[in-house]
């Protein structure tokens, strides 16, 4: 099994005790509308970066937390939860969601007295409706590359992992992620010739290969970064979200006929009321990028 590429939440060595229920949590202040609150983690004083990741791994699991982007479309069930805190003098510092389970999980920071809490919620489902992707019009770097570190007047390298880099020009943000030493794609020969069963069972592998990359670039280039789409992270992921724009599976069967593995494979494409085009691409050999260009 392929390890994992991207790291974008660090995991703590020490152990985190599970979250405690949280027994008349209404009285507490802590509302849910439709969701279920399932535990709660205090903080005497403001978590430290690493007792907060810790906790939120140890409830967590093997899941992906996503920060949840307060300019981002907002799912009913989970603003159900959010909107009274947003409205609240006591207003959350920061969310996440976790949908690697039979039902999402959302953590909720919040203030406390002197210190913070953390309380987690199981919605029912995310169940905002599909819409168009837009590129947010406004764009500050101190936003949106808060996990970076400026290293020219154009470009950015990720704070941890820096073969994670983005470039800025007038019309453009390439973002390039740079694995080496990672196994190559292995491109078929004689592909044409082969009986149906085996094809199918090659296009099935290289979109299997595909799938995994494009989650490894939306960690890289979505989740570390903030407020760019209208797009949660969480919806990337969705087929009834991103179906349209991924590459369809007759392009990836008329480029195996070809016999000649190309430059890069695009795996997402996509283009904006606005004009904008958002494309992923990776070149199946350790190297991706997102280029997003305005018109």
């Amino acid at each position: 099994m392929r390890s994992i590429i991207i790291v974008l939440l660090a995991v703590a060595v020490c152990f985190c005790a599970p979250a405690k229920p949280y027994k008349n949590a209404a009285s507490k202040g802590y509302t849910s509308g439709s969701a279920r609150i399932v535990g709660a983690v205090d903080s005497k004083s403001a978590f430290s970066g690493d007792r907060l990741f810790a906790v939120l791994d140890s409830v967590g699991g093997t899941g992906t937390w996503m920060e949840w982007d307060v300019n981002g479309i907002g799912d009913p069930s989970l603003m159900e939860v959010l909107d009274p805190m947003l409205k609240s003098e006591n207003k959350p510092e920061m969310v996440w969601v976790i949908v690697e389970r039979p039902s999402p999980l959302v953590a909720v920071l919040l203030q406390k007295g002197p210190g913070e809490v953390l309380v987690f919620y199981e919605l029912k489902g995310l169940d905002a409706k599909p819409v168009a992707l837009e590129i947010n019009k406004v764009l500050t770097p101190d936003v949106v590359f808060r996990d970076y570190r400026q290293i020219s007047e154009t470009e950015f390298v990720h704070r941890d992992k820096d073969n994670l880099k983005v470039v800025l020009t007038p019309k453009t943000i390439h973002f390039t992620y740079t694995m080496k030493g990672e196994d190559p794609l292995l491109f078929p020969e004689g592909f044409s010739s082969m009986t149906f069963v085996e094809k199918n069972a090659i296009v099935n592998d290289f979109e299997d290969y595909f799938k995994y990359e494009y989650s490894l670039m939306l960690r890289a280039f979505v989740q570390s970064t903030r407020a760019v789409f209208n797009w949660q992270p969480w919806h990337w992921y969705l087929k009834e979200w991103n179906g349209r724009f991924m590459m369809p599976r007759a392009e990836l069967e008329a480029i195996l006929a070809g016999g000649i593995m190309p430059q890069s494979f695009t795996l997402f494409n996509a283009k904006t009321k606005q004009g904008e085009t958002v494309v992923f691409r990776t070149n199946g050999r350790g190297f991706s990028e997102l280029v997003i260009t305005r018109p």
